[in-house]
This record gives C-alpha cells, sequence and structure tokens, in this order.
C-alpha cells in the first residue's frame, strides 16, 4: 500500500527488511504501479517514503508512549501539527490523507485472527502483535504504512481504512488475506500544482515572497553552475540519500514549496515525493529553468 506512481522502469531493486520491493509493490492499487528511477532510489535511500524501513518515523504504539511518558494512545502524539475534521467515518475521504498501521495474516489462519482481535479489544497494542504474527514485511515498523489518501490502496483495504473510527481496530478481507487495520490520524490531504514560469515570476517579485515560500532546486552542481534562480536551495537529485531522510527537518512541510530542474521531470518527481513526507502545498515549476530562461529571464543561458 505504499505510495508510489511515475514512469516505468526496469531497474533491479534489491529486497528490503527480507522481502523483495516487487512483494510490497504488489499492496498497491493496480493503477499506481509503476515505478521510476527516482521512487526506486528513494525506496533504497529515505527512511520516511518507505513504511518498511527498520529507522521508519514512526514507531510503535508502545515505544512512543514510553518515550512521551505517556500511556494515551498514539493518535495523541502525531497529530499536533495537522488539522482535525471529522473523523475517518464522517466524510468521504476524498480531500483526507489518514495514518494507518496493520497485521497481516493468512485467509485460513482463522484462529489467530479471532485471537489476534481479542487481544486487541483487550488493550495490547496492534503494532505490538504486528511485529510478531504479521505476515507483511510492515511488521518490522509495527505495521506501520504511513499516510495514505483514497486511490492509493486495495479497494477492500481502502474502504474498510476510510470506514473505520479513529484509534478502533477493524478487521478486513483482500486477495493478500485477513487485515486488522487501526486508523492513528487523519489530516487535509496535500496539493501538488504546476505553475507557469511567467506566474512564478510575478509572485518571486514580491517582497514577501521567500519570507512565506522555500525553494528547491534538485539539479546537479555542475547543472547550477551554468543556470540558477536566486533564491533556491540546491539538493542535487543524485544525492537524494544524504538529503532525503533530513528534509523534514532543513525545510517547513507547512510552507509552500517551490521545486525547480531542468525540464520540469525530476522537480516533478522530487515534488510527489514531498507530498508522501507531509508537505501541505508543493509547486513544481512547469518547463524548469529551460522554460523560465525562454519565457521570462533571456539572460538566464539556456544548456
Amino acid at each position: 500500500m505504499l505510495r508510489i506512481s511515475s514512469s516505468s522502469s526496469s531497474l533491479h531493486v534489491p529486497s528490503i527488511c527480507g522481502a523483495p520491493v516487487n512483494f510490497i509493490l504488489s499492496f498497491l492499487n493496480p493503477s499506481s504501479r509503476k515505478v521510476s528511477n527516482f521512487t526506486r532510489l528513494a525506496l533504497l535511500h529515505s527512511t520516511t517514503l518507505f513504511p518498511n524501513s527498520r529507522n521508519f518515523q514512526f514507531p510503535s504504539f508502545k515505544r512512543v508512549s514510553t518515550m512521551m511518558g505517556r500511556t494515551h494512545s498514539c493518535s495523541r502524539v502525531v497529530t499536533a501539527s495537522y488539522s482535525a475534521g471529522s473523523g475517518p467515518g464522517g466524510s468521504s475521504g476524498g480531500d483526507r490523507e489518514i495514518l494507518v498501521q496493520h497485521l497481516l495474516v493468512k485467509e485460513d489462519d482463522q484462529k489467530l485472527l479471532l485471537d489476534l482481535q481479542k487481544r486487541t479489544a483487550e488493550g495490547e497494542d496492534l503494532s505490538d502483535l504486528a511485529v510478531e504474527y504479521s505476515m507483511c514485511p510492515s511488521k518490522e515498523d509495527g505495521g506501520m504504512l504511513g499516510w495514505v489518501r483514497k486511490g492509493q490502496m486495495v479497494p477492500e483495504f481502502e474502504e474498510a481504512a476510510f470506514g473505520a473510527p479513529l484509534n478502533k481496530v477493524v478487521k478486513c478481507k483482500t486477495k493478500f488475506g485477513w487485515h486488522l487495520l487501526q486508523v492513528l490520524s487523519e489530516r487535509e490531504e496535500s496539493v501538488l500544482e504546476h505553475i507557469q514560469p511567467n506566474e512564478f515570476h510575478v509572485r518571486f517579485q514580491d517582497p514577501s515572497f521567500l519570507e512565506e515560500a522555500q525553494l528547491i532546486d534538485v539539479r546537479e552542481p555542475e547543472e547550477v553552475a551554468q543556470a540558477s534562480v536566486p533564491g533556491f536551495q540546491v539538493l542535487p537529485l543524485r544525492q537524494f540519500g544524504v538529503w532525503g531522510p533530513e528534509i523534514t527537518t532543513k525545510f517547513d512541510p507547512q510552507k509552500d514549496t517551490y521545486v525547480l530542474c531542468h525540464h520540469g521531470m525530476r522537480s516533478l518527481q522530487v515534488a510527489k515525493w514531498l507530498q508522501t513526507q507531509g508537505f501541505r502545498k508543493v509547486f513544481n515549476i512547469a518547463g524548469g529553468i529551460h522554460e523560465y530562461a525562454v519565457k521570462v529571464d533571456p539572460s538566464i543561458p539556456t544548456y
């Protein structure tokens, strides 16, 4: 149920957490299974995009409670910076994202399913049970699947997740087996827009623009040396493994974020990835710096 989409690639990817990436991708909605080189790189290096990383940013219920010195649910911890809104069962879900964890057991293992349901009803953490019993590679992180929105998961799981009350453990059946799932939190869905170079230029002239927005150039240093726009912080895509895991500490997910590259393709991939990291509003500069130079500022060299 990973949130991945883009152009296809034949790049070889080794197994992660003991499970091949192709197995993880099988949880995707069929229309979302094409994966770009960048996405596969992100799967290998990012601790937040790939929910099965051993360093995933969301620890289990019990570990969160211990660290916070509290025993109340994890949702109290993770919702602080996100808007409230009605519970998952109270709206269509079309403009919301939900934070989900789950465990998966075989279809014919009804006895285990009933036992685990009973244990969660008696107060055991679903995340701890996932580590011990789940068949899904997400067990490495307590069954955490991260933030998801409608259209990204198989229909049966999606219907159950978006219809579940916050923090209540519910079950559903998919072609993979039986799931016990729990929605920990919800937030407004992030927005990704394409912005034309001339419109970006108009905004850029506002003296307060750089105080309210953040600019990222994902081209390589040798490209930036040939042509650049002031105000952009350079995060070369080839160095994603270095800056990717620290993106939410270097940039504010609540600010408008503008992404630039040569022709607008690499920046689009990064913009989509920023959405998965909780960035609320991301703008991809259409046509990249080439289009900006041609249509807005002829003093910028083209290459």
